[in-house]
């Protein structure tokens, strides 16, 4: 484990919190796995990338699929508002990266594969919110430029458990390890 690096991603108020306007159902069942996933981290002094969304309050930026609703009013993660903050329990603390995206992939536009290339890590581990779009997304373009992805699958959410298997089977049929957090613990030690 000693060239991995931690990508938390979209763990933010907007997407987070009941009642926030993109509330992904299972996002905060997964904040305790989560936070010891990233305490580890934390303990060993290995990179740690929290990777947000952030959006134009104009929507100049956002996905055209996502437009008419954020041009309706259902605007979320404008740089400024309460909602656009990674959650308090896993907010970042000095030395950690952080990493904003406005498409699903971590890696679309942005200088994420720099970064990650600059540190030394080649492989990842992925944890956040949510399945189908952004975790999918990110891990297969992990693989794809040649890292190593292991998904931890109880620190990782979606709208429903039916969604998150199906998306577990998918990942780990392209080769991820696919683990919970008990044994993503273990295996590190």
């Amino acid at each position: 484990m000693k060239n991995t690096a931690l990508l938390i991603v979209d763990m933010q108020n907007d997407f987070a919190l009941p009642g926030a306007p993109q509330c992904v159902a299972g996002a905060m069942a997964i904040v305790p796995n989560l936070k010891r996933v990233l305490d580890r981290f934390r303990a060993r002094g290995q990179p740690v990338f929290h990777v947000v969304r952030e959006y134009r309050a104009d929507g100049s930026d956002i996905e055209a699929t996502r437009l008419p609703g954020f041009l309706a009013g259902r605007r979320y993660c404008v740089p400024g508002t309460k909602g656009c903050e990674i959650l308090d329990e896993l907010r970042p603390v000095a030395g950690e990266y952080r990493v904003v995206k406005n498409r699903f992939s971590a890696f679309m536009n942005t200088e994420l594969d720099f970064m990650l290339r600059r540190l030394g890590a080649d492989e990842i581990v992925v944890c956040g919110i949510q399945y189908p779009n952004c975790i999918r997304a990110t891990i297969f373009d992990g693989v794809a430029l040649g890292y190593s992805v292991t998904l931890v699958t109880d620190a990782t959410g979606a709208q429903s458990e039916e969604v998150a298997r199906a998306n577990i089977r998918d990942i780990a049929n392209i080769g991820v390890a696919c683990v919970t957090t008990e044994q993503f613990l273990s295996l590190v030690g």
